[in-house]
């Protein structure tokens, strides 16, 4: 029967793991950063090209966030010092 694909149930990727072009391009990225300098060269582009950066955090935070806020006190936020000087 045509319709019937019970038997072929779990064959394939698992549910969100990466194809073989998708996983080879994240490692050459992954390589590339650790060239640069890794962490380091990160924060420097974050302090640099702040536009750039943030538009890469875009890109690996979620669409949606779903949380449920339960406070039973009020929140009371505090500033202590000031802005830096630029």
């Amino acid at each position: 029967m045509l319709g019937n694909n019970r038997g072929n149930a779990g064959k394939g990727r698992p549910k969100g793991s990466l194809n073989k072009v998708n996983a080879s391009l994240k490692e050459m990225i992954l390589g590339a950063l650790k060239d640069a300098g890794g962490r380091n060269w990160l924060a420097t582009q974050a302090q640099e090209n702040p536009a750039a950066f943030m538009a890469l955090l875009a890109k690996l935070l979620p669409l949606e966030l779903k949380q449920e806020a339960t406070q039973p006190e009020p929140l009371t936020i505090r500033v202590i010092g000031g802005l830096p000087d630029n």
